[in-house]
């Protein structure tokens, strides 16, 4: 795609002027009852009240801001690229016709406006971003970094919400209802399959706990495994190795050795040493 490199820095920039039968960049009316909403609009629900707001106020003051539309195949017919909002808003308000500009969009740039346009106001849940990020990244091919770079946010904060994607369906559900917060649902993907994600969602559901009571619940449930193993002192050769890998990493290394294998611990401090690691080790 001609355009990546613009993406990122607002609706207009997303996507230039191009030859076509309508002038691009014009502003008309064009009937509501034409508008075939964005097929890759990430965001699932609209809160009913402030539909109902904005519903009041475009009845009021009329749609300030136009829609971005794509001419569709079939004569007058067109596919709503930004702006879901105010066309359900309008139609609640009954308007007729709304002020539309025109532009050229793939649709990858279907996805990549919709997911911009909803990100910039915070308006999706994280698993509605989620689902988004991993559209753009499994249908496009577009790598972590690159998403970031389109949405305005770092490659650790996609890669932990496309990871929401992982959790069992108990806690997704949990999270989609606002029993539990994003951070809960970071918390519990620590743990390693859905069984003991949905016993810890339990205890946290039943005790009330927050996030960090919840980071310290699992990790009371992950450490009572592996207790024994971290009282024995690291070898001589077992500390060569971790000085090996921190030298390669850049970052503190635990090697632990247990009757069948072992595991690697990787340390970090911010996102951004976080970044740096994922880096070094996806090679991305």
């Amino acid at each position: 795609m001609a355009n990546k490199s613009r993406l990122g820095k607002g609706l207009d920039a997303l996507i230039p002027p191009a030859e076509s039968a309508i002038p691009q960049g014009d502003l008309q009316q064009i009937p509501v009852a034409n508008i075939r909403p964005n097929p890759h609009q990430p965001r699932n629900q609209f809160a009913e009240e402030q539909l109902s707001e904005l519903a009041e106020s475009i009845r009021t003051h009329g749609v300030i801001q136009p829609l971005i539309v794509r001419q569709a195949t079939g004569g007058g017919q067109y596919t709503l690229i930004a702006g879901e909002r105010r066309l359900q808003a309008a139609r609640l308000a009954g308007l007729d016709t709304v002020p539309v500009v025109f532009r050229e969009a793939d649709d990858q740039t279907l996805v990549e406006l919709a997911l911009v346009e909803n990100v910039q106001r915070a308006d999706l849940s994280p698993l509605e971003a989620a689902e988004a990020y991993q559209q753009l990244h499994e249908e496009f091919n577009l790598a972590h970094k690159d998403i970031a770079a389109r949405v305005g946010k770092s490659r650790v904060a996609i890669t932990n919400t496309i990871g929401l994607l992982d959790l069992s369906k108990d806690v997704k559900q949990a999270l989609a209802g606002g029993e539990i917060s994003e951070g809960h649902a970071r918390a519990l993907k620590a743990l390693e399959n859905d069984k003991a994600q949905n016993a810890a969602l339990q205890s946290i559901l039943r005790q009330g706990l927050n996030v960090r009571q919840s980071e310290e619940l699992v990790r009371k449930l992950k450490g009572g495994k592996i207790s024994q193993a971290k009282q024995r002192p690291a070898s001589a050769e077992t500390e060569a190795l971790q000085a090996r890998l921190r030298d390669a990493l850049g970052t503190k290394v635990n090697l632990q050795h247990g009757a069948k294998g072992g595991r690697i611990t990787l340390y970090y401090y911010s996102d951004e040493e976080l970044d740096s690691l994922l880096g070094k080790l996806l090679d991305d």
